[in-house]
């Protein structure tokens, strides 16, 4: 594969291309969670919290609760989002995910669709 890469032949730009999408999404949950892993261990303990956009994916949504259950703490709600104000989103198996997690849990709040 990698002599049809260096070449550039058809399957080789199909491979190349794929694995760029294949890093791309392995990076798409480092990036936030280094991020909100700072916010979140250096903010005071208990002290109360509203996040938006975050956890975007179940990856995301799992690693939280980790560090939710580190500190002894845990989520009060979360809120569902607005999916008639962004069409694509109601089809989209990684918000679908965080939906799921959270409406299991117990936790989710605003959930129109489990009333449909």
């Amino acid at each position: 594969m990698q002599q049809e890469i260096s070449r550039r032949t058809p399957s080789g730009q199909q491979a190349a291309a794929a694995i760029t999408r294949s890093a791309i999404q392995q990076n798409a949950d480092r990036y936030p969670l280094a991020l909100m892993r700072k916010w979140f261990w250096a903010r005071k303990p208990d002290a109360g919290f509203l996040l938006e956009g975050f956890p975007a994916t179940l990856l995301q949504a799992l690693v939280f609760d980790e560090w939710l259950e580190a500190r002894g703490e845990s989520l009060t709600a979360a809120l569902a989002p607005d999916l008639s104000s962004v069409a694509s989103a109601k089809e989209d198996p990684q918000v679908q995910s965080v939906i799921t997690h959270y409406r299991t849990q117990g936790l989710l709040r605003g959930d129109l669709t489990a009333a449909a």
